[in-house]
């Protein structure tokens, strides 16, 4: 601390006072200055909306819309965001599996040989740039139980460059730990136990030297891949390493430690409130949520499953579809809340610097088209308070994370299956 910095004093109190310019403080006003980080977050959610009562009347588009019934909620930040219309993954044909390929519009069969292959996601192609600073290169936050959810194979929205999924947390009181609390293993130890793993991966990577000597091109791509999952782990302790002994954070009084176990629509707001945090104390500028549907109807007393409110027909099962659109809504709005309140130094609020991106693979029952999607967050630079219903009623979901990565300044050429940019949402 600045030897200049002042105090009054008490007889029971210390009390630090601004850091005043007059007092030799002229640096933190230029601080202030500082154009803020670019923030990205993706929220992904199972077994798509109510098409019926979410997707905005596309007779009325452009800044001449009205937010239908399933996003009503949503109507104090109108102006903040744009619904897309028209956008899809041309590969994707698993009607269950809301999230698998949503951020990287991969071919399923990519691979000769193979059932099963995916490509980086839009997300991790944002955090190889973004997370270089921060403690955490990206923070993933997902479900129990995801094929209950609608969301197919992964462990969270993230996948890596190699295509493999990206593990996340799938309890929020986890995550507020990870993120927050005090360390209270001993730095020493902390130190000793890095090295140990360092000392188990080389010897992992001696013996895999001596084992690739005389494999058959089958043997040898597997043993390639082995060997790349154990270099991505020396990059994961060198950052473990960059940041242990640097404390963590404090949360803001309006984020007080979880207590117990929640679920559902309480466990969505708590997730969602964690993201703001992170980005808030920037300990990651890159974040995804693989969300839960199945604890969110249990928590709405809801007595059908995802699955079936997918399948819903006019009645109950279609008021109950309707039910969780509004509420998910909600859940949404009181997110943009936070990051419209919280302020960067240069007092701009954090949501200008940030762009969110909401939907889902899946727009209902079986229908692969059309995927339900927003975006928000002035981050990107792209146009907001907009319904846009592109001509093309296959337009590539990748050209949008294709817009939005180039939005935020990231240099890439094209995404997933992406044909280019969305000339309708740049500015």
């Amino acid at each position: 601390m600045n030897s200049r910095r002042q105090f009054l004093r008490s007889s029971t109190a210390l009390i630090a006072l601004p850091l005043l310019e007059s007092l030799g403080f002229r640096a933190f006003a230029a601080a202030k200055a500082v154009t803020p980080p670019k923030r990205m977050i993706f929220l992904g959610f199972g077994w798509g909306v109510t098409k019926e009562t979410w997707f905005p009347d596309k007779t009325k588009t452009g800044a001449d819309w009205q937010l239908p019934a399933g996003l009503k909620p949503l109507e104090r930040h109108q102006k903040d965001l744009t619904v897309i219309q028209n956008l899809a993954n041309k590969f994707t044909n698993e009607a269950h599996w809301g999230s698998t390929f949503w951020l990287t519009g991969a071919n399923r069969y990519g691979e000769p040989g193979q059932s099963f292959h995916n490509s980086i996601s839009a997300d991790q192609v944002a955090a190889e740039v973004f997370g270089k600073d921060t403690r955490f290169t990206s923070l993933q936050l997902s479900c129990e139980n995801g094929e209950e959810s609608g969301h197919g194979p992964g462990l969270s929205l993230a996948w890596d460059r190699r295509g493999k999924p990206v593990s996340g947390f799938n309890n929020p009181v986890v995550t507020f730990h990870r993120l927050f609390s005090e360390e209270k293993t001993p730095l020493a130890l902390r130190q000793a136990q890095l090295k140990q793993k360092r000392s188990v991966l080389d010897t992992v990577l001696d013996d895999a030297g001596s084992v690739a000597r005389g494999l058959g091109k089958e043997d040898s791509d597997k043993l390639a891949e082995y060997l790349q999952s154990i270099r991505d782990i020396e990059v994961r302790l060198s950052k473990d390493e960059q940041w242990l002994d640097k404390p963590k954070p404090r949360p803001s009084a309006d984020l007080p430690e979880p207590k117990g176990e929640l679920a559902g629509y309480e466990e969505i707001k708590l997730a969602y409130a964690l993201i703001a945090a992170a980005l808030q104390a920037d300990v990651t500028r890159v974040a995804t949520y693989r969300q839960p549907v199945s604890s969110l109807l249990k928590s709405l007393k809801i007595p059908f499953s995802g699955h079936n409110l997918s399948h819903y027909s006019p009645g109950a099962r279609m008021e109950a579809s309707q039910l969780r659109d509004a509420k998910q809504a909600e859940l949404l709005a009181g997110l943009l809340d936070q990051l419209k309140a919280i302020k960067e130094p240069d007092g701009s609020a954090l949501f200008d610097h940030t762009t969110l991106a909401y939907g889902s693979n899946i727009q209902s029952i079986h229908y692969l088209d059309n995927c339900p999607t927003l975006i928000a967050g002035g981050g990107a630079g792209v146009k907001l308070g907009q319904s846009l219903v592109l001509s093309d009623p296959k337009t590539p979901l990748c050209n949008l994370w294709l817009t939005l990565l180039r939005g935020n300044g990231l240099d890439v050429a094209s995404h997933g299956d992406s044909t280019g940019l969305i000339q309708e949402l740049l500015a």
